[in-house]
């Protein structure tokens, strides 16, 4: 009898240990969301002498200020999952909007669709790039970031394309629901569809088992039947396509795009949104949630900066750190995960 409890009050031990650790990681950064707008709240009190953090407009200003960077980070999750990185992504971005801002001048609605092939179509390239000649994803996605944002300066003849009637400008402006009662921006819903899509894919999908899987060991997932260059051309395809996405929902915002401003960093944005959210650089570990998670935090913290008054020099300057201690944060998730 006493061997029995002796050799159960471990394993008792054991498994309240994974429920515990099961349990940090779904909820994530989730408590760090939650007390990074309490501080921001309070320091907007004791410096300014009025909260206006958590008034319910600016927390509609930081929904849509974090869709873009949700959207573009959602593609970046199915990247990073399978142990790659697109640094791309923000010239994809300005290419698209460029192309949908023109061929909206002359067709009207078609230029959303012309957006998103644009992203399909660059996403995919690089995707054939590194499944096909296995080329490291850094290398070609940083050649793609410098050729895809002089294309679109190409492509917008080097100056802002403006359209003042474009026909998709709801969705950067207008809100869906009871008009005085109850309003969502279309940016938050678009950007929460795909969030929700994505999630669907990657935890109910055989597709999304097959992804985890090229990103926990590829090798033993090619040797397991997978095919892996088919999940490479997929998730650069979809960052891409997201990417062109974003650009429509930049386009929708501004009625103008430049190809050599529009999207600047916002690879670096997204990188650390899906990091901060959980995903692993070494691939295989993650969640969408937590990317959304993390592009909330992102947005509070910018959001936070300009209503205290903060410059955007120190601006810069936070960002890097939070894209510093995102990638130390991912280093210290896997000794633990190592040690246990």
């Amino acid at each position: 009898m006493s061997d029995t409890v002796s050799t159960s009050k471990p394993e008792r031990q054991r498994l309240r240990q994974e429920q515990m650790r099961s349990l940090i990681r779904s909820i994530g950064m989730l408590p760090v969301l939650i007390v990074l707008g309490i501080l921001v709240q309070l320091a907007g009190i004791y410096f300014t002498g009025e909260g206006r953090f958590l008034s319910w407009q600016n927390l509609s200003i930081v929904a849509q200020q974090a869709s873009i960077n949700a959207v573009l980070g959602a593609g970046m999750t199915f990247v990073i999952l399978t142990g790659g990185i697109d640094l791309s992504v923000g010239s994809i971005l300005a290419a698209a909007a460029v192309v949908g801002l023109e061929v909206s001048q002359v067709a009207g609605d078609i230029g959303v669709i012309a957006a998103l092939v644009t992203g399909l179509v660059i996403g995919l390239a690089n995707g054939v790039l590194i499944a096909f000649l296995q080329l490291p994803p850094f290398i070609v996605t940083l050649g793609s970031l410098t050729a895809v944002r002089g294309l679109a300066r190409l492509l917008g003849n080097d100056t802002t394309v403006f359209n003042s009637d474009l026909p998709f400008a709801f969705i950067g402006n207008d809100s869906i629901g009871i008009p005085g009662v109850f309003e969502i921006p279309w940016l938050v819903v678009i950007a929460f569809l795909v969030i929700v899509g994505s999630w669907l894919i990657l935890r109910r999908t055989v597709l999304g088992v097959h992804i985890y899987a090229v990103g926990g060991n590829p090798a033993a997932a090619r040797l397991s039947g997978i095919k892996v260059w088919a999940v490479l051309l997929f998730v650069y395809g979809i960052s891409g396509l997201l990417a062109g996405l974003g650009g429509v929902m930049q386009a929708a915002r501004l009625y103008a795009a430049n190809g050599l401003q529009l999207g600047q960093s916002y690879e670096l944005d997204a990188i650390a949104a899906v990091i901060l959210g959980g995903t692993s650089f070494v691939g295989g570990i993650g969640s969408i949630w937590g990317t959304l998670i993390g592009a909330l935090i992102i947005a509070v913290l910018t959001n936070g900066l300009i209503l205290l008054g903060v410059t955007d020099v120190w601006q810069y300057i936070a960002k890097g750190a939070v894209i510093i201690g995102a990638v130390a944060l991912d280093r210290y998730r896997l000794r633990g995960s190592a040690r246990t």
